[in-house]
């Protein structure tokens, strides 16, 4: 038997035995009312009066997460495997409905959703070789102190180099820097491979891309290995 059962239990029966619930209250150090309140359940339910019972609400009228939005995040966390972020931006996108992170987290812990298991990325990287000289060329810029910017400009096939430094990392440097590699590579380019830095996306770049005839393909973001000659030779 549970202590306050035990607790709660000893006060009724202290009670039957006295019949006073002045003296049962000034012995057990408890008020009136709740000594009332025990025996009525007791003599209602027994023991199974006498545990306690939860004082949540049933319902919340200031409960942010009803149960149609808990179907949503249920949904988008089964099926699609997405975290809180993820959810987030969905429920705005589809939903038109907003929550912040912590209420999705919240409304995952009720869910008792299961944690997403994180894939490590393979080190295993594979490699490649263009054979035809100018098919692929891999640019990069780097600073090399305040003011001055490097770029630098490796072929996939020959690995012949190009460097150029500027005192901005912008269009305008980019810009010249191509002239420059266009005049001393000894062979046509078919395709510059950069990272997404803001000064190869400018409309002005691309637009001379576009004028060349030259294909222009960022990596995917957080994969500095797929443009790994230019980062090894850039220095």
């Amino acid at each position: 038997m549970d202590q306050e059962i035990r607790k709660r239990l000893k006060w009724v029966k202290l009670y039957q035995e006295l019949g006073n619930a002045g003296t049962v209250c000034l012995r057990c150090g408890i008020s009136r009312p709740t000594l009332r309140k025990w025996i009525k359940r007791y003599e209602e339910n027994g023991l199974e009066g006498l545990k306690s019972h939860s004082r949540r609400p049933n319902n919340s009228p200031n409960r942010k997460v009803l149960e149609q939005h808990e179907e949503w995040i249920k949904d988008l966390r089964e099926n699609r495997k997405l975290g809180a972020r993820r959810i987030q931006s969905e429920l705005i996108r589809h939903r038109s409905f907003k929550l912040s992170l912590a209420t999705i987290h919240k409304a995952l812990q009720r869910l008792e959703a299961k944690p997403l298991k994180r894939t490590k990325r393979s080190k295993q990287f594979k490699r490649y070789s263009c054979p035809i000289p100018g098919e692929r060329v891999q640019m990069d810029v780097i600073k090399v102190k305040p003011g001055v910017y490097q770029y630098t400009v490796v072929d996939d096939c020959t690995r012949c180099r190009v460097l150029g430094l500027y005192p901005r990392k912008n269009a305008t440097s980019t810009l010249e820097f191509l002239d420059r590699v266009l005049e001393e590579m000894p062979f046509p380019i078919q395709r510059i491979q950069t990272d997404r830095g803001r000064e190869f996306f400018d409309i002005k770049a691309q637009k001379r891309l576009m004028e060349w005839g030259i294909k222009f393909r960022p990596i995917k973001p957080g994969s500095p290995h797929l443009n790994g000659n230019v980062e090894y030779m850039k220095m």
